[in-house]
């Protein structure tokens, strides 16, 4: 999951709940500018730690799962192809 879609998820829920980025900040001990960085796509990286207490006061949590898709391969393409 790219930190891009964890975001819109946090713009998602925080809208949903009816939180401000101010109250979301401070439930979460982050500054608001970070906050609003993330939510805007103006962001690069954010720390384990920032983004767990994020989803923690939205009441979301991340989990770690098999992949389950994974891209074909040339030949799998192929084979796919000619059974059409």
């Amino acid at each position: 999951m790219s930190l891009a879609s964890i975001a819109e998820q946090i713009v998602k829920k925080r809208k949903a709940i009816g939180l401000s980025q101010t109250s979301l900040a401070k439930k979460a001990h982050i500054s608001r500018s970070t906050l609003d960085a993330l939510e805007n796509g103006r962001i690069g990286e954010l720390g384990y730690t920032k983004i767990s207490n994020l989803l923690a006061a939205l009441g979301l949590e991340l989990k770690i799962q098999e992949a389950v898709a994974r891209r074909p391969t040339l030949e799998e393409l192929l084979n796919e192809e000619r059974d059409d």
